[in-house]
């Protein structure tokens, strides 16, 4: 286990609070993780779309609370960065809520991000969805907050704008920072002059969902600071661009029935060794043989 720098929600907290907007890669895996590390990004954001695609399965919620937090767990024990934890309705009603909590503190989330959809849930950038009541979301946010006892960040997502339009969407924003909420998270604008009025009226930082194949236009991270965004969320990119080379990686085997001309594309041995650091596991195994031989020569 890599050692933590410091506290995970107080670190989330600095980022929002700071003067820019930060850029959050979504993540799936140690090893996503480790690159998004390497590349300089400051924080991270754990999928529910992704995780439930590298599972095979849909994002509808099917997932559960107990693989997402072994999943979350395997990526903080490797990479110290404070990472937002896509918890979709918080498995269950808003009496659910104080485990879902309690995991997610203990895998040393920096926070969490609730929606107010009802189960199953919806993607946000697909049509049908339905959303719960505000008294019931309200009750979500509570009971996160009370059940904290480490400050996790409590990202609150709202769906309204593409079910009840923009203004409903700002009136419940609102009501979810009385209720607790530390950020809050308007999913599937369209453009520009949305995510600025949603901006003008809902006075909290505020978390912009940048997928792709959605309702919203592609809009790079230094706009969103200028619109007055803190945060900007990538959440199945690393995922997609994995899925379209790996086919295409199959689809060229198959074909050639080798993988020669795929060897420029991939991250070789020694690449992917420096990584996780491969050595420092040599070294510690060395460091154990040394040890055990001189207590032997010591009797």
């Amino acid at each position: 286990m890599r050692e933590s720098s410091g506290d995970a929600p107080a670190r989330l907290r600095k980022l929002i609070i700071h003067d820019g907007c930060t850029a959050v890669p979504g993540v799936f895996s140690p090893s996503v993780a480790l690159l998004a590390a390497k590349a300089g990004f400051k924080g991270l954001y754990f999928s529910g779309a992704a995780f439930s695609g590298l599972l095979g399965l849909p994002d509808l919620g099917v997932t559960t609370l107990t693989e997402v937090a072994d999943a979350v767990s395997q990526i903080t024990s490797q990479v110290d960065l404070p990472m937002i934890v896509d918890v979709d309705t918080g498995f269950g009603e808003a009496v659910n809520m104080g485990r879902t909590v309690a995991l997610m503190e203990r895998t040393n989330a920096a926070g969490i991000q609730v929606e107010d959809q009802v189960m199953p849930k919806r993607c946000g950038h697909l049509d049908g969805k339905q959303l719960v009541s505000e008294e019931e979301m309200s009750r979500r946010l509570i009971a996160a907050r009370e059940a904290s006892t480490r400050g996790l960040v409590i990202v609150a997502r709202t769906d309204a704008s593409s079910v009840e339009g923009i203004d409903a969407a700002v009136e419940r924003a609102r009501l979810y920072v009385r209720a607790g909420a530390d950020v809050i998270f308007p999913e599937a604008l369209r453009n520009r002059a949305e995510f600025r009025e949603f901006a003008k009226k809902v006075d909290a930082p505020l978390l912009a969902n940048m997928t792709e194949f959605g309702k919203t236009e592609y809009i790079p991270v230094h706009e969103f600071e200028k619109l007055g965004y803190k945060l900007v969320i990538f959440p199945v990119t690393t995922f997609r661009v994995m899925m379209k080379s790996v086919q295409e990686a199959l689809g060229e085997l198959a074909l050639k029935g080798t993988q020669k001309r795929l060897l420029k594309r991939m991250m070789d041995r020694r690449e992917f060794y420096d990584l996780i650091g491969y050595t420092e596991y040599e070294s510690a195994d060395r460091r154990t043989v040394r040890k055990a031989k001189q207590l032997l020569d010591t009797n």
